[in-house]
């Protein structure tokens, strides 16, 4: 990659009722992360964190204390980082914090390149609104915003443009773990969903080919969107929202491979690390190794 990697923390967790992922960016960089890509022979650049507000948090939150504001007020920072880094020739890596970053990172990337598939690595869809939602966390609902189905919250990221991503261009990767309400709302959109049993059925290689066509069709970019919690848990323990019977160590890092040589993939959220429920920061060392995987990291 000639691109400098632009390092963009969202230390934020209020987009969901389990606490500790806002220390999701420390402990990528604990983990070693800019150092690991700089010995891949890649450029980056840490620009921080961007500043999140700092709230009391009941332990035991309510369904309407969704923070809505506040989640504004970062991902409109995070858009404005975000498409600063397309302007100046970069990569943006953008390390959350909760799911509800993707609304401001993605529209970015589709506001500088005017055309952007997704490609979402999640055991959830994330495609709940206010109305569908069992819990009022916001960060089931970032993919809802995205294509734009106006719930209150596309707000959340300044818009240059009013064009959202289309839906025949989303593919849901590694999907396990959704809403009635939001299986009924898919099956009326045009999004793709690859479920674990896809996988199963197909491999992840196929299911990778697949994707990236999708994503790529009649867009000239594609943002990646993977939360950890895709990952089987026995491999990845320290992520906000764990479901059994998730991707492999090996299908989590082919899928990577895979992306790193697509072209057209322009930025890459990598979400829903939670150092508190983690072994011995595992979870922050398998981030931090997909990572370089997207990146081009090769045994030979």
């Amino acid at each position: 990659m000639e691109k400098t990697i632009h390092i963009i923390g969202v230390p934020i967790d209020y987009g969901s009722n389990r606490r500790g992922v806002d220390m999701g960016p420390s402990a990528l960089r604990y983990s070693a992360l800019v150092e690991k890509l700089q010995r891949m022979g890649l450029r980056c650049h840490d620009t921080g964190d961007i500043a999140v507000p700092l709230l009391e948090v009941p332990k035991d939150r309510q369904a309407d204390a969704n923070f809505l504001n506040e989640i504004n007020a970062v991902n409109q920072s995070l858009y404005n980082s975000v498409l600063h880094a397309h302007q100046a020739g970069g990569f943006p890596l953008i390390l959350g914090g909760d799911h509800s970053i993707a609304i401001g990172s993605c529209l970015a990337s589709l506001d500088h390149f005017q055309s952007t598939g997704v490609i979402w690595i999640d055991a959830h869809a994330d495609y709940n609104n206010f109305s569908s939602s069992l819990t009022g966390n916001i960060h089931g609902m970032p993919l809802n915003a995205i294509v734009g189905n106006d719930d209150g919250l596309l707000n959340i990221a300044s818009r240059q443009t009013q064009s959202f991503v289309k839906e025949k261009n989303v593919v849901i990767i590694a999907a396990r773990d959704l809403d009635v309400a939001e299986v009924n709302m898919l099956r009326e959109s045009s999004i793709t969903v690859f479920s674990m049993h896809h996988i199963d059925k197909f491999g992840m290689h196929e299911t990778m080919k697949q994707a990236i066509a999708i994503a790529s069709e009649g867009t000239n970019s594609i943002h990646v969107s993977f939360d950890l919690d895709a990952v089987s848990p026995h491999e990845a323990p320290g992520v906000g929202t764990p479901v059994k019977g998730g991707l492999t160590f090996r299908e989590a890092h082919l899928a990577m491979e895979i992306l790193s040589e697509v072209d057209k993939v322009v930025s890459l959220d990598i979400v829903e690390l939670n150092p508190i429920a983690d072994n011995n920061n595992a979870t922050g060392d398998l981030a931090v190794a997909l990572i370089e995987s997207a990146f081009g990291k090769n045994v030979i």
